[in-house]
Parts: structure tokens; C-alpha cells; sequence
């Protein structure tokens, strides 16, 4: 029961409904590394600062960047080397997700060619998403998306960090929904740290049951 509510459902629908929250996901083709230095995760990053922050940007010749906030609210994620988590919630505009995600997806492609001399497809697929219906799944997922790396409390690429100290929160992200879910920060703390307690003992029970 505990690893099927953690494991992400399997799930390639395109975001139709407005009012609900979604898990994204997408890995390398391949497998292969999307993210292969610090300027790569900060780069990506960047794409969806511009994209989801309170106030529109522009760039050098003033020209807007695409702009979905408030349709779109980036609740959580997690960066990793072949792969990327992300939680949104999407609001009245059912195509706004969709079109955010093309975006970021196209403009990270070219410059991630751009920069380490390749061609071709960076993605496994355009993406896929799983809606996320009831309170507790979407606790259980943000859960989920933060415990991806081994090292999850000090990983720089992923809002656990703006989790554990609200107050440092970047501006194009809001983890409020899902705090709001607990009695305070240090509860929504805890329960990432029970299920990576609880984990670690399953681990050695299984090592010591393969040995006896």
C-alpha cells in the first residue's frame, strides 16, 4: 500500500481539466542525461521563473516572455540528472498547462543543443501528467517528487529546500497549497522524513532476509 501511493500513476493525458492539480514528468530518450552541469538545472530553472513568475518579463529587446501565471502554479519539483519532477495546480484555462510545458520543453531543447553540440530529440516524450484528485495523494506525491535524491535535504534542485524555509521561496513558486495541508511546516517535514525512516528500515529487513 505505501509504495503504491508514492509511485506516480501511469498516466499521458494532455491536462484537459481546469481546477486540478498534476503531476508532470519527463525523462532523457534514451535514458540519457538531460541536465549535465550547474548552468543546465539553473537554465531550466530560469525557463520557468519567466514563465511563472507574479510579474511578466521581458527580455533584451523587450519583447515578453511567454507568461502563464495564474493559470498555472508550480507547487513542487525535482530536477535530476536523466529526469524531472514537477507539480502544478491549473486553474480555469484547461490548454494553459499544455502550452507552458510545450514551451519550456522547446526552449530548453534548443539551448541544450545549442550548448553541448547535439541534434536532435533531448525528450523521451512531449510529457506525461497524472491529475491529482483528493488531498492526500497530492501530499503523498509532493513526498514523492522531494525524496527522488538520495541526499533530498541538502539537493539543490528541488523546492525541498524552499519547503524547509518558507521565507527563501522564489517567486514563481508556491508551496502554500501544500503546507497548507499540514499544522505547520515542521509537520510537512516530518512526514517526508518518516516515509525515508520507514524506507531505510524496509531496506535492511529485505538485505537481512536475503541472508538469512
Amino acid at each position: 500500500m505505501w509504495y503504491n501511493m508514492l509511485m506516480p500513476v501511469r498516466n499521458t493525458v494532455r491536462c484537459p481539466s481546469p481546477n486540478t492539480y498534476f503531476h508532470v514528468y519527463n525523462r532523457g530518450v534514451e535514458k540519457r542525461q538531460i541536465f549535465l552541469d550547474g548552468e543546465d538545472y539553473e537554465f531550466f530553472l530560469n525557463l520557468l521563473n519567466r514563465r511563472l513568475c507574479t510579474v511578466p518579463t521581458v527580455n533584451k529587446t523587450g519583447k515578453p516572455y511567454p507568461h502563464f501565471r495564474p493559470q498555472v502554479t508550480l507547487l513542487a519539483y525535482c530536477l535530476m540528472p536523466n529526469h524531472f519532477h514537477l507539480v502544478f495546480h491549473q486553474a480555469e484555462d484547461h490548454e494553459a498547462l499544455s502550452k507552458l510545458m510545450a514551451s519550456i520543453s522547446v526552449a530548453y531543447t534548443m539551448y541544450f543543443n545549442r550548448k553541448h553540440k547535439r541534434r536532435g530529440t533531448l525528450f523521451e516524450t512531449r510529457f506525461k501528467a497524472s491529475a491529482i484528485y483528493d488531498d492526500s495523494y497530492l501530499q503523498h506525491i509532493t513526498r514523492y517528487v522531494h525524496l527522488n535524491p538520495r541526499e533530498y535535504r541538502t539537493w539543490p534542485h528541488s523546492s525541498y529546500q524552499a519547503y524547509l524555509t518558507p521565507a527563501t521561496c522564489p517567486d514563481w513558486l508556491d508551496p502554500q497549497p501544500i503546507l497548507s495541508l499540514f499544522h505547520s511546516t515542521a509537520s510537512y517535514i516530518r512526514f517526508v522524513d518518516d516515509y525515508q525512516a520507514m524506507h531505510a528500515q524496509l531496506e535492511t529487513l529485505k538485505h537481512e532476509l536475503a541472508n538469512y
